[in-house]
């Protein structure tokens, strides 16, 4: 399990509380007379208890990421949901969500009240310099060489002296040998970018008697390409300096030994890389405010059987609002042959130099891919790698988030090409995702609720469905010891209530969450209100509203605090952010 899988599922469990909600007076108890087994069991109007709410289930929505830009590469911020045309597998689909986002950092506000202090001593004014963007800068040391992740080391070092107070910046590699988690200390980046240096897992690539490289490799066993095994063929009889004549059959027997070798090997070192990126999406949706990753490589090979996991890659991106932005280390990139095989005819050599470059522009296919398919960009052919790494990090100005129903969609895993173009708006261009794998199941009631809250968790946007305010006081106990409180005034007038019988019933999540300084999850708790009111009580509680303490155990330092109600029978949703600051 991830770091941050682990983080929300700690959160998701922590609901056994020592702070109790307040809860209505009880039913009287019956007649001294009665005999205790056949007394009138209490009827409880509000508690807690330690279960996932329910939520119903959404219509399953594809969501697709859309960057216009002008001929002169700016970002287009003025258009509008009839500007869009998208067609999934050539037929038009209409646009059932459409909003324009602006990528671009902001200011977070806190919704954070002054509250009478409890006993303790309460927080006047939240922390200065809260972090409010986040990127990842991910190099593919796997499979970019020396030189290449030299220049982009060193570019990247220049850009990082730019970081803003609100800036942080991780460091991470496909190898996994490299790893710095999210900081603003420039010292420490830099000592992480020093490290940097080609870490090939298998030595794919380094085949070359035959000449075999992954595409090639892909070509011979999984198409059936008979002029690339033609050519490995011829290229084993002269490297091997075999007969021709009597050794063309154990040639191409060598050949296509070489190349089943080199498929496997290409195909782990893909995974590794996909893993990787994979695995830093998922940690990128535990942080708060604007999130992105520039992945720095000269690219790899992805084949067909790749495909479900790029879309994946892509999908959980899209859900997280992480932008995977691509910097090709190749910078502006020629191509050159090196392949010099004495003994090799014309055939065979102008071959090998074909696959050479189908190879080199193949590499950068899942580059381009993986920026389109979230809204970001893709910087390449280009020796100026520190203006790509601040064009990257900046993000687009403004971004679309188109998103339509499938009709009739079958379960079944099958690929979806996806277009979208702009039908009257000219001399610009439209990047968007390329498709997208149908699910084979769809989301169940609790897989549904948990992803929704966790996202808004790990967000910066405020939502206003259920009027609420946040107010923290904090108490110091020690001098590595203190305890937030967090005092949660709930106005129920906006909630759905469902009657049943003489009560008036709905389901109520409160998630708290503390970040630190650098947007890490530090703790959170969660609680769950049942509330099954009668309808004197509702009366009272639409007047007065409802008060919730939650208490968390950290040590001094500035948090940002974020809060997330979800109520069942509505699906209403609030988000709010707070900050405290808890002096050492």
């Amino acid at each position: 399990m991830s770091k941050t899988s682990y983080l929300f599922a700690s959160l998701w469990c922590a609901c056994a509380l020592s702070q109790t909600l307040p809860v209505a007076p009880q039913t009287p108890p019956a007649a001294p007379q009665t005999p205790p087994a056949a007394a009138a069991k209490p009827a409880v109007e509000m508690a807690t208890k330690d279960e996932p709410a329910l939520f119903k289930a959404r219509v399953n929505l594809v969501v697709v990421p859309v960057v216009v830009r002008d001929r002169y590469g700016k970002a287009v911020g003025n258009l509008k949901q009839e500007d869009f045309q998208l067609f999934d597998k050539g037929k038009p689909q209409y646009i059932a969500r459409f909003s324009m986002e602006k990528a671009a950092g902001h200011v977070i506000k806190t919704s954070t009240k002054p509250a009478p202090a409890i006993g303790g001593i309460q927080d006047p004014s939240p922390p200065a310099d809260l972090p409010d963007r986040f990127v990842a800068y991910l190099f593919d040391d796997i499979h970019t060489q020396f030189g290449d992740l030299a220049r982009s080391r060193d570019a990247a070092m220049k850009h990082l002296e730019k970081m803003a107070a609100t800036d942080r910046a991780a460091i991470y590699t496909t190898s996994g040998q490299v790893s710095q988690d999210f900081t603003d200390d420039r010292n420490l980046l830099h000592e992480a970018l020093a490290k940097l240096r080609p870490r090939p897992i298998t030595g794919q690539g380094q085949n070359h008697c035959p000449n075999m490289t992954y595409y090639m490799a892909d070509l011979i066993q999984n198409k059936n390409d008979p002029s690339a095994l033609q050519a490995a063929t011829a290229d084993t009889l002269a490297c091997m300096s075999m007969d021709p004549t009597t050794d063309q059959a154990a040639a191409q027997r060598m050949a296509q030994a070489a190349a089943a070798t080199e498929l496997s090997l290409g195909d782990h070192e893909t995974r590794v890389a996909m893993s990787v990126i994979k695995d830093i999406v998922r940690r990128m949706a535990a942080m708060p405010g604007q999130r992105s990753i520039i992945l720095v490589s000269a690219g790899f090979i992805t084949l067909d059987q790749h495909s479900m996991d790029k879309t994946d890659i892509m999908d959980r991106a899209i859900r997280a609002n992480v932008m995977i932005n691509s910097l090709d280390a190749r910078g502006l990139y020629t191509y050159t042959s090196d392949i010099t095989r004495p003994g090799t005819n014309a055939f065979t050599s102008r071959i090998l130099e074909q696959m050479d470059r189908e190879t080199a522009r193949a590499q950068e296919d899942v580059l381009a891919e993986l920026a389109a398919g979230t809204g970001a960009s893709f910087f390449q052919n280009n020796n100026d790698l520190e203006s790509g790494f601040a064009r990257l990090a900046a993000a687009p100005e403004f971004y679309y988030l188109l998103a339509f129903s499938p009709q009739n969609l079958k379960m079944d895993g099958a690929f979806h090409s996806l277009k979208v173009t702009a039908k009257t708006v000219k001399d610009i261009s439209v990047n968007a995702r390329k498709g997208y794998y149908a699910p084979r199941h769809l989301e169940n009631a609790i897989e549904t609720a948990k992803r929704e809250i966790e996202e808004a968790l790990f967000s910066r946007e405020e939502m206003n469905d259920i009027p609420v305010e946040l107010h923290t006081q904090f108490f110091k106990s020690g001098e590595q010891t203190a305890r937030v409180t967090l005092l949660i005034k709930i106005d129920v007038k906006r909630l759905k209530f469902r009657k049943e019988e003489d009560r008036n019933r709905d389901d109520l999540t409160v998630v708290a969450g503390l970040f630190d300084r650098n947007g890490v999850y530090v703790i959170g708790q969660q609680k769950k209100l049942e509330m099954r009111l009668k309808d004197e009580t509702l009366e009272k509680r639409l007047e007065g509203g409802i008060t919730v303490r939650t208490s968390l155990d950290v040590k001094p330092g500035a948090y940002s605090v974020r809060l997330v109600l979800r109520d069942s029978e509505g699906q209403l949703m609030s988000a709010q952010n707070g900050a405290v600051d808890i002096p050492y």
